[in-house]
């Protein structure tokens, strides 16, 4: 099934390299001139033959057409790539009973979704492999797709792995106190039965990958897209039977992620076996329709709850079910099965419950994989709990607003232990619901309604409250086996010209992790900004770290930066002060200088130091410690995650005749910690937000019966764009955590953890006159036509 080798898939001695010259010279030797008589192994690129069932057997592939056409360099299968790499299987040891079946780089006897990759091209370029994939015949038996939720969990219902029995990757109960005397106690019970419809992550730069293989050395680079570059590191040697220390990753600056690179991909595994086959650098590029079929897609729940409520308006007790759809298998290595189970585990978060039960199951199906995307959870939770909320404030004529009041925890309560074992340092709930309240002029906002309704016009206003988890411990998925990092590590060098160099493990997608680093390292060592120089996304070159993910860059990277300069400026003082004849607690750094610390004056430039311990250490006192480089690592201590919170408010105006929802403002109060950067802060807030009303109003990934992806391109898939986003107010409440010196937490998800619920209580509250409510997101006009009884 392979194509013929040409002479560039001969082995020789340069096959491997990592640099592609195509017009590579050798010296003569003794001649002192060079001739153009050799090349260097080009680099090839990959193309895919992707299923075109969503349920399928494979039952013969041909190539005869396809292994002709120009450029091409082999062509290769399921069965050729299986030998090169173990199979790799999304569960963790702490969901117990979790299920998945293993995968492959490509699919060998049966297809789960439309878009699974079954066979591999490798060309000279992308559109020799492109041509040569559409010249593949395959051959397929269709299957029954099982495409509904509900379905798939019905008596009879096909099963996607036959070997399991059912399609239930994962199910749990979580229970405290006694949930139905609560309920059989209550005054009132209202309930939502809301469904979230799944959507893509739609990053700027799409999913990229080049692997390059030397034979030789048994060495891997790969250059990634990828948000934990040393997850991959683990990941590649493992399963490609490579020493790690020969395993390099090279993930740089990345257009955006929002959680989708965090996850293994058939692609990636199969580029990496590819260029172990050809022994070339070997690269793949997503294009925009690939990554409709197969980045992971996020949310695709139906949750039912109810909320029991006393005469006075205190919440008694609370009820959950939550079915979430989670495609063929569970993702590895963090697996699919982690966004339901924050669900489940954040219901009610910021409310007083003691008696809670929830149930959750995932549930196999044959669409696109479903995993962590930004908020995992938080926004399925919030949304059901505040939409509760909203309804019980209704059933008891209580303002909104102060049922929230009513019922947070307080501050006299923590450390709080939620119903489902979610453990809190220290909130600010009431603090953010008071700066909101003023911030929004609220009064103003509601007789502004009343008068407008008056006149025929709805407008509504939402409230949605969230807690948030960062800074992830150990307890997140090192307890389930995961070689997946919560530690990360600094290593920090004055060079000879007094300038910083900072390598560090946490990496950067775009939301500012260079700069709040080089920051966090500049302000505590006193020199300006600009003469700190970060270093991040690679293996080779910075120390080993958990890297970006769970809004853990500022709280957990950002600590070990503190910590790092601490050492640093321990070591400098140290020494300035030997030279200077003077004591380490008489001096400071100031603007780059050492200064005496009374007075102020300069005493000594930090480059003037660095140069007489790199070029002069026979100046130096004998026994003197000169260290201008030290590395520190640090992983969470105390409280398992740090928790933060805040509150969203959107105001709406609903077109009745059209179903059309206009946003008009949104506000955020959120509480991260200590803000180092408040211009970040609110960018990312911001970023998080519109990513809420995407999903609120805009984004879904719709399918037909059968499985097939029905928008998979940007002309059908919509997103929010700058002409239908409100102005979003941003403002703070600071409750540092203890459990570091920094104080910070995360401030990633904030937006996004909200944005829906208060969304969709906005757009609810505005159709209260009209006795109508809508009930599952994004509110499309058809929607909300429905809704309204019009269609």
């Amino acid at each position: 099934m392979n194509a013929p080798l040409s002479g560039l898939d001969r082995p020789n001695s340069y096959i491997g390299k990592s640099l592609p010259r195509p017009n590579a010279k050798r010296l003569l030797a003794g001649r002192g001139r060079f001739v153009d008589d050799i090349q260097l192994p080009r680099m090839l690129h990959a193309a895919f033959v992707r299923s075109p069932y969503a349920h399928a057997d494979v039952v013969a592939v041909d190539t005869t057409e396809a292994v002709s056409m120009p450029g091409v360099r082999r062509i290769t299968t399921g069965d050729d790539l299986a030998p090169l790499c173990e199979p790799w299987v999304g569960t963790l040891r702490h969901f117990n009973g979790m299920k998945s079946p293993p995968q492959t780089p490509l699919a060998r006897d049966r297809v789960f979704w439309v878009g699974q990759p079954v066979v591999a091209i490798l060309a000279d370029t992308r559109a020799q492999a492109e041509d040569a994939a559409e010249r593949v015949s395959v051959a397929y038996e269709e299957r029954e797709a099982v495409v509904d939720r509900a379905a798939a969990v019905a008596p009879g219902a096909t099963v996607l792995h036959e070997a399991f029995g059912d399609n239930l990757a994962f199910q749990t109960t979580i229970a405290n106190g006694d949930v139905d005397e609560a309920f059989a106690q209550a005054y009132a019970v209202v309930e939502v039965d809301l469904t979230f419809g799944r959507h893509t992550p739609v990053t700027l730069e799409p999913r990229s990958i080049v692997a390059d293989f030397e034979p030789g050395e048994r060495s891997l680079t790969v250059h990634h897209s990828t948000q934990t570059p040393y997850q991959f590191q683990d990941i590649f040697a493992r399963h490609f039977r490579l020493d790690e220390s020969r395993v390099r990753v090279i993930a740089p600056d990345i257009g955006g992620s929002f959680g989708m690179k965090l996850h293994v991909y058939p692609e990636d595994m199969a580029v990496v076996a590819l260029s172990m086959l050809a022994q070339r650098p070997v690269k793949y590029v997503a294009d925009r329709g690939e990554s409709f079929l197969n980045d992971i897609h996020l949310r695709d729940h139906q949750l039912r709850a109810e909320l029991a409520l006393a005469q006075d308006g205190r919440f008694l007790g609370m009820r959950v079910r939550d079915d979430t759809a989670i495609g063929a298998y569970s993702a590895y290595p963090r697996t699919s099965a982690v966004e339901g189970n924050q669900v489940v585990r954040l219901m009610g978060a910021p409310y007083k419950i003691t008696d809670y039960k929830a149930d959750l199951r995932v549930i196999f199906q044959n669409k696109t994989q479903t995993s962590q995307y930004r908020g995992v959870g938080h926004p399925i939770a919030c949304a059901a709990t505040e939409r509760l909320v909203d309804l019980a404030a209704q059933r008891l004529g209580i303002d909104p607003l102060e049922i929230r009041r009513i019922n947070y925890v307080t501050d006299d309560m923590y450390p709080h232990t939620t119903a489902s074992g979610y453990r809190f340092e220290r909130l600010s709930l009431d603090q953010c619901l008071t700066k909101l309240h003023a911030l929004m002029d609220y009064p103003a906002l509601r007789a502004e309604q009343a008068r407008l309704r008056a006149q025929g016009v709805y407008r509504g206003i939402g409230l949605a409250t969230y807690v948030e988890i960062t800074n992830p411990s150990p307890a997140f998925y090192g307890v389930g086996g995961a070689h997946i990092s919560a530690q990360d590590g600094c290593v920090l060098k004055l060079t000879p010209s007094g300038e910083v160099q900072c390598a560090i493990s946490v990496t950067e997608q775009g939301q500012g992790t260079e700069t709040i680093i080089g920051q966090i390292v500049a302000d505590e060592l006193g020199v300006d900004r600009d003469r700190v120089k970060v270093l991040t996304g690679d293996t080779e070159t910075t120390p080993h770290g958990g890297a970006t993910w769970a809004c853990r860059g500022a709280g957990i990277g950002g600590e070990t930066a503190l910590q790092a300069a601490r050492k640093l400026k321990t070591n400098v003082l140290t020494i300035g002060a030997a030279i200077l004849q003077s004591a380490p607690e008489q001096l400071a750094i100031s603007e780059g200088r050492l200064i005496d610390r009374d007075s102020g004056a300069a005493r000594m430039p930090l480059g003037e130091l660095a140069a007489l311990v790199y070029f002069r250490s026979d100046t130096l006192p004998p026994g003197l410690k000169a260290d201008l480089t030290v590395a520190h690592h640090y992983a969470p201590q105390g409280y398992p995650f740090a928790f933060t919170n805040g509150i969203h408010a959107s105001l709406v105006e609903v077109d009745v005749e059209t179903g059309f929802i206009k946003l008009l403002k949104h506000w955020v109060v959120e509480d991260c910690g200590r803000v180092i950067n408040p211009l970040l802060v609110e960018e990312q807030v911001r970023g998080g937000t519109i990513q809420g009303i995407g999903a609120a109003l805009f984004e879904e990934c719709l399918y037909g019966d059968d499985g097939q992806p029905i928008n998979g391109s940007m002309a059908d898939y919509l997103v929010p764009m700058a002409c239908e986003m409100p102005d979003i107010v941003v403002a703070h409440v600071e409750t540092p955590t203890k459990d570091t010196e920094l104080g910070a937490k995360g401030c990633g998800e904030a937006g996004t953890s909200a944005a829906s619920g208060a969304v969709l209580n906005a757009v609810n509250d505005a159709l209260t006159p009209l006795d109508a409510s809508i009930s599952q997101i994004p509110m499309t006009p058809q929607r909300m036509l429905r809704a309204l009884g019009v269609v």
